[in-house]
């Protein structure tokens, strides 16, 4: 093969070499506009947000009884009580318990659940508090008054039939966090709780604050 045969197999070769180069920005650039497409969706197709507003934290189940919200028809109602009375907990233990088990329905909460919430709010009372507005670490996640709270859904809260997963938001926490609730008839009881994983510390408990 002589010089000039090589220069143009060598051209030959650069030019598809561009050609499959630009294929795949190609490629890649619709890749990432069909995904971003399909998150922006994911992200919108659901997200109804009801924000609830109480005067008081209830004390007992008569109390938490006497709420609109108590009829527990939706999962939203269900998932905003259950944050309100587990603020009562550094309070009265027991009385906090009943209010839950009421929450719970059919069941009632588990030694490994009752287990569960000692250690994870034993010390940490100030979590079920980072959920409402107004609180946040600086102010030790004290939270305004009247207490009000956001629960919101989303693309997959509602993917296995008769149960809900709702979002709600922690001034404590980077991601939302969630609550399961699960229905029987025309109510919403609550399954599990995953929002008290633990958060940011409070300003006056931080040592480097």
């Amino acid at each position: 093969m002589g010089f000039f045969d090589k220069l143009k197999n060598m051209v030959k070769n650069d030019i598809k070499s561009d050609i499959r180069g630009s294929v795949n920005r190609a490629e890649n650039a619709a890749a990432n506009a069909v995904y971003q497409s399909a998150k922006n969706a994911a992200q919108n197709s659901a997200q109804k947000k009801e924000t609830f507003t109480f005067t008081a934290v209830p004390k007992s189940v008569e109390e938490l009884k006497a709420l609109p919200e108590a009829d527990l028809t939706t999962p939203f109602k269900t998932t905003a009580l259950v944050m309100l009375v587990l603020m009562n907990y550094k309070n009265d233990v027991d009385g906090t318990l009943a209010m839950l088990n009421f929450l719970k329905g059919p069941e009632d909460l588990s030694q490994k659940e009752i287990q569960f919430l000692q250690d994870r709010l034993v010390g940490k009372e100030y979590v079920p508090a980072s959920f409402f507005e107004g609180a946040t670490p600086e102010n030790d996640y004290t939270p305004a008054q009247p207490f009000k709270i956001t629960v919101s859904d989303y693309v997959y809260s509602y993917q296995n039939e008769g149960y809900a997963m709702l979002n709600i938001h922690s001034s404590g926490a980077d991601d939302d966090r969630q609550v399961q609730l699960r229905r029987k008839g025309e109510q919403w009881f609550l399954w599990e709780n995953f929002a008290l994983s633990d958060m940011r510390i409070p300003k006056s408990q931080d040592k480097w604050a």
